[in-house]
């Protein structure tokens, strides 16, 4: 006779059962809670938009608010609630990490709310304004297109591996014979081709000679190539924009301005690689990274000698044909467009140049172009005309004046900057070739690597090596303040003064 299990008496658990059932109960129990306490995270989370995250947009709608309510009053200054925006806007790029905002979305939102406060600004009828805007995005739109097609032309080569002769013949991994060697190796090649290009091809390179273990030696690095750039410029008529400028305006001619400026230039970029090198810490050297394993992709030879070919033959375009540096650019970047169709099919979309399009920064494109489009807003409202008349005010020394007009270039584009003083200052008071020109040409091609954002090569940087504006003011600002001063010292020295 079988006995079915039910009829069976219970047998009354262990102690140590009693304890196991005890404990899976417990922890049953606190797994539900745990479900119940991430279902609840869930809810908050939902909620949490309107409670946490729309402080941000409230703050916006106050901050409009605030600017509606100045432009309606009559006694503010018509410029306050344009400089206000500016500053505002700024001021959350400085402070990202703080707002939790990318700087392009806030650049971009700043460089479109100056221009719609221009006409409150000037008085003038839309018509004025939408022309003035006009040529604002215009010249804006000249560098980025520019930036694009250097960022795209170097992305191109060094997919095929074209950095490699210079790569491969920099062997050390002593960190300040490295700071040497960059510095110098961006001052010569920036008077050649500009301080935009060479800091996106030296970044290019530095990614190449420092492992991603060092990456603050990397950054530090780049720092130095955005000062050495900008100092190797300044030299150069076709160096830097301003330099150009003021090279194109009569103000100075290539000869003196080479016998002049040079040597205060190459002051600026030995104070700041003194200042790293005294300020070097950690082990002095580094691992080298790992050789690029793989074969040299096809045409890699003809690939680097059209890329790099292309870039000196930007300046060489737009002395033959007088068309803007863009112009000469995207030239160079159809070029080697159509060479890396030619030679890449389907079979290799990574080596052509539609890829490397995809690869480049255009956030960091996008950034400039907000910064540009509000510098421009602040010009063509006058407040930059005003600022430099109440500088020549307060400071009546020339060397003052171009030191001071360096200085802000950190915190304003350079271009207007130079554009004003060309304005304010006729060739009666300052003839060509005078010492005050040379340093105009020197401060504003030079000052603004004291902040990240104060030059195109700094804002390349910044988009390459994603390095916030607090870093590069505790870390390279304080060189690019030795190398600026220092500079000027040498200029005036030399020159003897005015």
């Amino acid at each position: 006779m079988q006995v079915d299990p039910k009829d069976e008496p219970a047998v009354a658990p262990t102690a140590e059962e009693e304890d196991f059932i005890d404990l899976s109960q417990s922890v049953a129990m606190r797994f539900e809670g745990e479900i119940a306490k991430t279902k609840m995270s869930e809810a908050d989370k939902e909620l949490r938009p309107v409670s946490e995250d729309l402080k941000f947009v409230y703050y916006v709608g106050g901050f409009a608010a605030l600017i509606g309510a100045l432009s309606s009053i009559d006694a503010v200054p018509p410029a306050l609630p344009l400089v206000l925006t500016f500053l505002a806007g700024y001021g959350a790029i400085v402070f990202e990490e703080i707002v939790a905002v990318d700087k392009t979305a806030v650049a971009l939102a700043m460089g479109i709310a100056c221009w719609t406060l221009v006409p409150h600004a000037t008085g003038q009828e839309m018509e004025e304004v939408l022309t003035e805007m006009g040529k604002a995005v215009s010249d804006t739109s000249q560098i980025v297109f520019f930036l694009i097609g250097a960022m795209a032309i170097v992305e191109t080569v060094d997919a095929h591996k074209g950095f490699g002769f210079i790569t491969d013949r920099i062997e050390t991994t002593d960190k300040r014979a490295l700071i040497v060697i960059v510095g110098l190796l961006a001052f010569f090649l920036s008077a050649i081709l500009d301080n935009l290009t060479t800091t996106i091809v030296i970044c290019s390179l530095l990614s190449k000679l420092v492992p991603d273990s060092e990456k603050e030696t990397r950054q530090l690095l780049g720092g130095l190539t955005v000062i050495a750039a900008n100092a190797g410029g300044a030299w150069s008529p076709i160096g830097d924009v301003t330099t150009t400028m003021l090279w194109m305006g009569g103000e100075i001619t290539v000869q003196p301005l080479i016998t002049n400026v040079f040597l205060p230039s190459f002051v600026c970029v030995w104070g700041a690689m003194g200042w790293q090198l005294a300020t070097v810490t950690g082990p002095s050297s580094f691992e080298a990274p790992k050789k690029e394993a793989g074969k040299t992709p096809r045409g890699s030879n003809l690939v680097t000698a059209v890329g790099l070919g292309g870039l000196v033959f930007v300046p060489v375009f737009k002395a033959l044909t007088g068309l803007p540096p863009f112009a000469g650019m995207l030239v160079s970047t159809s070029a080697l467009w159509a060479i890396t169709d030619r030679l890449h099919g389907d079979d290799r979309p990574k080596l052509r140049m539609t890829e490397a399009l995809r690869r480049i920064d255009t956030a960091g494109s996008l950034f400039f172009l907000g910064i540009l489009l509000a510098v421009a807003a602040l010009e063509t409202s006058g407040v930059l005309t005003q600022l430099a008349v109440a500088l020549n005010e307060v400071v009546p020394n020339d060397t003052l004046i171009a030191g001071a007009i360096g200085a802000v270039s950190a915190i304003i584009d350079n271009v207007p900057l130079v554009a004003a003083a060309m304005g304010m200052y006729d060739l009666t008071a300052h003839p060509v070739d005078s010492q005050f020109w040379d340093l105009i040409a020197f401060c504003a091609g030079t000052g603004g690597s004291m902040l990240i954002i104060g030059s195109a090569a700094g804002i390349a940087y910044m988009g390459i090596e994603e390095v916030s504006f607090g870093w590069y003011a505790k870390k390279i600002a304080p060189g690019a303040v030795v190398g600026y001063l220092a500079g000027i010292a040498a200029l005036v020295a030399q020159g003897g003064g005015e």
